[in-house]
């Protein structure tokens, strides 16, 4: 057993799990808020303690997942902590972690009879308030929210533009940087601004 999958979890299970889905479920209603979680986590590299804390929240042992090249290394904590079956296919998951954007197309996006059965990417960023600015508009929001994040690539907007269009359809990213994490729903519109 390795030292890393040995990392704890959070120190009161039940209490960081309830305050996690809270703040993920505000960032989903709220797009682009910032949401702080997983502060009294110290996961292994290379989950941040957001990505780690959303991860102990979501998963268990009746949610597939799929992790990038990148993420991999994760896998015996997330069997570990998680009891999550890691699939190797984007296409059979119901999560998906990743510390670079895939292909959206690749993942899940639920059928018009089902859009529940569409995949959450759960998309680990280098950090919030520097990067690229998106506008956001749409469900949950008043007025336009703006979002800067760093680490998303170039051709985001026009990925989440594609993505978007298949509302109701289509798939939600939950963005973790250190222990800060947004949510983009489906629903929301994006523009790069």
């Amino acid at each position: 057993m390795s030292k890393d999958m040995l990392q704890p979890g959070f120190a009161d299970p039940v209490s960081g799990a309830q305050s996690c889905f809270r703040a993920v479920l505000d960032a989903m209603a709220r797009p682009g808020r910032i949401r702080e979680v997983g502060t009294d986590l110290t996961p292994p590299a290379p989950l941040a303690a957001a990505t780690a804390a959303v991860l102990l929240t979501l998963l268990d042992y009746d949610t597939p997942v799929w992790l990038d090249q990148a993420a991999a290394a994760s896998r015996a904590w997330i069997g570990f902590h998680c009891g999550a079956p890691i699939v190797p296919s984007a296409a059979a998951c119901s999560f998906a972690l990743a510390l670079s954007l895939p292909e959206l197309s690749t993942l899940p996006a639920g059928s018009h009879e089902a859009p529940e059965n569409a995949a959450t990417l759960i998309l680990q960023v280098k950090a919030f308030g520097r990067g690229r600015t998106y506008r956001l508009a749409g469900p949950g929001l008043r007025a336009p929210a703006l979002l800067s994040v760093d680490g998303l690539p170039a051709g985001f907007a026009s990925a989440w533009q594609e993505n978007h269009a298949l509302f109701p359809r289509g798939v939600d990213i939950v963005l973790c940087a250190g222990t800060s994490l947004a949510a983009l729903p489906r629903s929301v519109a994006l523009q790069e601004i």
